[in-house]
């Protein structure tokens, strides 16, 4: 009787660590991207991300899907978990399905409990309490406030000292004629309004440094898949004396870069490096690269760590997945190098002391408020 209980147990202790195990990896791993309206063509915050995804599948021997949903986003996301996606990133700015539930059903990630769903750019899996609702739903965010704050700085120390940086093949309005800047966002939502306040704070504290003032032009519903759109607004920021616009909305910045060439001023875009877009035109681009966080994302459920993963996943400046670009492209065509050293000195020390916690930048997709008043040296119009 001692034998057969002892081997009994024996073989319990054996099925226990296949269970463990069993549990910690998935057998085998199906890896989705729904891609948001740019598009998986958008040369930036899409294709990052199919490229990471497509790279990581490749790495670790996984099945990859990239959709673009043509009937919606809470139908690809029950689609692709009923055919046995395991991890499914969803680009698209969608969450209520996912989280809530719609029209009395229950929410997709009560439906799926063993399908983890990566959201981005907003953190809507919490209650009012600030509890986790869904323990597998993810979400990413981007400190790209951090980012867009240097490229504010940067925007009014270059349009100070335009007419010494660049040669010719550029019409910048001096600033004794007008101060402005402009920004062009996809939607009026916390995800596009995150990179404008960032970009107005940068912009106020070089203008509070030389003591001007400068306006400032902002359109929040320009969509993201109309470059002649973008082209137009940015032509009526650029005539009202911007040196600079900024262009958060797909593939409507490459319209702005086309008009900014046209007119010899500067743009600056967003999510990848797209600063060779139009070669001397793009000031430079503030970066979301999406691939950091599905590859990092992907690893983790492959190797049966993603429960450990907290709910809420941020990446900042010092961790490279945002920020701004090295400005060697830009770099090419300044004259006055002497001037253009101590512009990215200056950066350099502003981008340590965003780092390290001295300067605080306003963080619109955490719900911080922008208080226009803590940033009287921009008008907004």
């Amino acid at each position: 009787m001692k034998k057969v209980l002892s081997l009994l147990i024996a073989c319990l202790m054996v099925i226990g660590v296949f269970s463990v195990a069993s549990a910690e990896a998935p057998k085998s791993l199906k890896i989705a991207v729904i891609c948001s309206a740019a598009g998986r063509n958008d040369n930036g915050y899409n294709q990052s991300a199919i490229e990471g995804a497509q790279a990581v599948a490749a790495e670790l021997g996984a099945e990859c899907n990239i959709l673009e949903p043509a009937n919606g986003v809470p139908a690809a996301l029950e689609t692709l978990a009923e055919d046995g996606y395991n991890l499914i990133f969803n680009l698209e700015y969608d969450f209520d399905a996912l989280i809530k539930g719609v029209g009395g059903a229950q929410p997709i990630a009560a439906q799926y409990p063993d399908t983890w769903f990566v959201v981005f750019n907003a953190n809507p899996n919490v209650n009012e309490a600030g509890e986790v609702i869904h323990k597998n739903v993810i979400s990413v965010l981007f400190d790209v406030h951090e980012g867009s704050y240097l490229a504010g700085y940067l925007s009014v120390l270059v349009n100070e000292n335009a007419a010494a940086l660049f040669g010719d093949g550029y019409q910048f309005t001096a600033p004794e004629t007008a101060r402005a800047i402009g920004f062009i966002g996809g939607t009026d939502s916390s995800g596009i309004k995150v990179f404008s306040y960032g970009f107005i704070e940068g912009i106020n504290k070089a203008a509070a440094e030389l003591g001007v003032t400068y306006d400032y032009y902002t359109k929040y519903d320009a969509g993201f898949g109309d470059p002649a759109l973008g082209s137009t607004v940015a032509g009526t920021y650029y005539d009202n004396g911007a040196n600079v616009v900024y262009g958060v909305a797909g593939s409507v910045g490459d319209g702005i870069t086309a008009k900014a060439k046209e007119v010899g001023k500067l743009a600056i875009q967003v999510d990848a490096n797209k600063d060779n877009q139009q070669p001397g035109y793009v000031l430079t681009s503030v970066l979301k690269n999406t691939n950091v966080p599905v590859a990092a994302i992907s690893k983790a459920l492959s190797d049966g760590s993603i429960a450990t993963l907290t709910n809420l996943q941020t990446y900042n400046l010092a961790s490279g997945a945002t920020g701004i670009t090295d400005l060697s492209e830009i770099g090419k065509v300044v004259v006055d190098t002497a001037k253009w050293d101590e512009i990215k000195a200056k950066l350099a020390t502003l981008a340590a002391d965003v780092v390290n916690g001295a300067i605080h930048v306003v963080n619109a997709q955490i719900g911080e408020e922008f208080d226009p008043a803590t940033c009287p040296n921009v008008v907004l119009k």
